[in-house]
């Protein structure tokens, strides 16, 4: 199930949302919270039944860990480690034991290479129970006491199988402690209306002139034609994306919990470092903390840090060379602008061309799994075709010229923008305005995106197969 979805608009929300205002007739916050943990199985069962006792599994394992790192004094380090092996190794397996059978496999040696399906959002649990255990060990946060709770955090369906990674320190308070006021309710659904409108109207529509240039015969596609599926997949991914962590935290907000931002405008960014500071920000923060500044930071070998950072961020994506060869370009590139680039004085305007070219090539190596695909790719997009553009180029961008011009400026902080215009809801005036125009887009948003879904073919998010 996936929040861009008629069945989980119109069926499953509202059936949640009774039965969890029904539950805030109790007092305190437990039964609200066994509701939203039964809905979360729900949720995850709905498309990977099995996988849902391995969620169960896994959850039960880190908090045992947990309670282990919190009552011992003598043995909190061996039940740290013990638990990080625990949760690598069930990541490994179901993500990365075919990947290096096959590499064995292609080494020559005889290795079965197992068919083992990837079960959805492991990457994100797994990252999220190893903040949990981290936290407890560094005494940033309590252990949980009752397995529930710590169920509660790694299964929320909110962020479950696409993100953000929402850091254990970040809402532990909040599953036994939290208010939900008017402001956040309302803030919370327009978020989520947005976040809708990202994937539905943009997303999925761009979707489909990327897979129209891209998924094809790469031998009959034009130079013309490599770019502007390039283009479009730079678009698809970023709406895609933030699309879905906008809806998380909306519904997060909606439910009392405050998730940090995920996206920051990332294309609006003056260097590659700044783009990797505003794009999956839960992911760039786990691995700064937990990997970059214990390996030592800036402080010794800062350049190598960063390359096994970076080769860590393109493993996390997948068990596929494209990926590994895309984590190794952004390290090497953000290694270099440490010594480089962040240190001279260059126009903005050139450094923002300077950001924008190099993600968008990033980006062509991320979407081709096929190794040989890649490679075959980018001599094309370099003008080694058969023709530099056709009539399906021009196609694309006419008959959708629209559907380019509103991405382009959804990609700037357009909210920002009316908010300082407006006086930030100072003025009586202002906020006036400011409610009623998110109350019209906010409608606008769900009946677009409504009839758009009726009928719609191709809507998977992206992240959900990491």
């Amino acid at each position: 199930m996936v929040f861009a979805d008629l069945f989980f608009l119109f069926a499953f929300l509202p059936a949640f949302a009774l039965c969890y205002l029904l539950a805030g007739l109790a007092k305190g916050n437990g039964v609200k919270n066994g509701v939203l943990v039964l809905f979360s199985l729900v949720f995850y069962a709905w498309g990977e039944p099995v996988y849902v006792f391995l969620l169960l599994a896994c959850a039960f394992l880190n908090f045992l860990f947990g309670r282990g790192i919190d009552r011992s004094k003598k043995n909190r380090t061996f039940w740290l480690v013990l638990g990080l092996i625990c949760n690598l190794a069930i990541l490994g397996t179901f993500k990365y034991l075919g990947f290096f059978a096959g590499l064995l496999t292609r080494l020559g040696l005889e290795v079965h290479v197992p068919e083992i399906a990837l079960p959805i959002g492991i990457s994100f649990y797994t990252f999220q129970s190893i903040s949990y255990l981290v936290d407890v060990y560094r005494k940033e946060s309590p252990a949980q006491k009752r397995f529930g709770d710590l169920l509660l955090y790694i299964a929320m369906f909110p962020q479950l199988i696409a993100g953000p990674i929402v850091r254990y320190g970040t809402i532990a308070r909040e599953i036994h402690h939290r208010k939900v006021t008017v402001s956040d309710f309302a803030d919370g659904s327009f978020r989520f209306l947005v976040g809708l409108g990202k994937k539905v109207i943009l997303a999925n529509q761009l979707s489909e002139v990327s897979d129209q240039f891209l998924a094809g015969n790469l031998a009959e596609l034009s130079t013309a034609g490599a770019w502007v599926g390039l283009l479009a997949f730079t678009l698809q991914i970023y709406f895609d994306f933030s699309g879905y962590s906008d809806m998380a935290i909306g519904i997060g907000r909606c439910l009392g919990f405050h998730f940090r931002e995920n996206f920051d405008h990332p294309y609006c960014c003056n260097s590659i470092t700044d783009f990797w500071r505003r794009w999956h920000i839960s992911l760039g923060s786990f691995f700064r903390d937990y990997v970059y500044i214990p390996m030592g930071g800036n402080r010794k070998h800062q350049f190598f840090n960063i390359l096994v950072v970076w080769f860590l961020t393109g493993m996390w994506h997948g068990a596929s060379w494209n990926f590994i060869v895309w984590g190794l370009y952004f390290g090497l590139i953000v290694a270099l602008e440490k010594y480089t680039l962040l240190r001279w004085k260059v126009p903005d305007w050139l450094l923002h061309v300077y950001s924008l070219v190099l993600v968008v090539l990033g980006w062509g190596i991320f979407y081709y799994v096929d190794f040989g695909q890649m490679t075959a790719f980018f001599p094309v997009l370099f003008g080694k075709a058969a023709t530099l553009t056709d009539f399906t180029v021009r196609s694309a961008v006419l008959s959708r010229f629209w559907l380019w011009v509103a991405a382009i400026f959804c990609c700037l902080p357009l909210g920002r923008w009316l908010s300082r215009l407006f006086g930030d809801g100072k003025r009586a005036l202002g906020y006036d305005m400011l409610f009623l125009g998110k109350i019209v887009v906010a409608l606008a948003l769900l009946a677009v995106s409504t009839a758009l879904l009726v009928g719609a073919t191709n809507n998977p998010f992206i992240y959900t197969r990491f």
